[in-house]
């Protein structure tokens, strides 16, 4: 069926009536900064003392736009008798955003959570080379990251979570301990007839 003479026109000109009805409404950019999706792609941060110099984020990255140095350092025994190792420590890392095409694939393949995704995304320059970030610039991006959602209330509490919680329990309640001996031992020595240290009842005189 061939379709009727004017009938885009008037589609055309519907849709014109439909804008011309609407409110319209400017982003005052610069000003006042957009309200960007939690999960946005902006920039990479880096959070270096999780960095082992593995170099997966590197192999892996389609564009090669990460660049690492890094150099060996030897740790000493930590026991008497003990082998000495050897660790890798960061020298570079850097980021050339001119390559990126942001994605995600070195953050992903991350396995000790060193990159993570920040929303800014208002680092234009003039120069195409310095487009290439360091790893002081990827730091300072680190702190905007934004905190991950809350989980559902059915989900399990993540291993590293829970680890990291009943290790501060058990930290604050030895420091509890600590802190009541230390009370104790301190109204022990105030007594009088008691030696310092003494417990009650060991004090005094036959």
């Amino acid at each position: 069926m061939s379709p009727i003479p004017g009938s885009g026109l008037a589609k055309g000109l519907a849709v014109t009536l439909r804008t011309m009805t609407k409110k319209h409404v400017t982003a005052q950019y610069p000003d006042v900064l957009p309200e960007l999706p939690p999960r946005s792609r902006g920039v990479i941060g880096l959070f270096e003392e999780n960095c082992t110099v593995c170099m997966l984020c590197a192999r892996e990255c389609p564009d090669w736009c990460i660049y690492i140095d890094s150099h060996k350092e030897t740790v000493p025994a930590a026991a008497p008798g003990g082998r000495e190792r050897s660790r890798n420590v960061l020298d570079r890392f850097a980021i050339d955003f001119s390559l990126c095409m942001y994605c995600g694939i070195c953050i992903e393949v991350c396995p000790f959570d060193a990159l993570f995704w920040s929303p800014e995304f208002e680092y234009a320059e003039t120069d195409i080379h310095e487009l290439t970030h360091e790893r002081d610039k990827l730091r300072e991006w680190m702190w905007t990251v934004p905190a991950p959602p809350a989980l559902d209330p059915g989900a399990e509490e993540p291993k590293e979570v829970a680890t990291a919680r009943k290790a501060a329990e058990k930290l604050a309640a030895a420091e509890e301990v600590a802190a009541a001996q230390a009370q104790a031992d301190a109204q022990a020595d105030a007594e009088p007839g008691t030696e310092p240290g003494a417990g009650s009842g060991q004090g005094g005189s036959s």
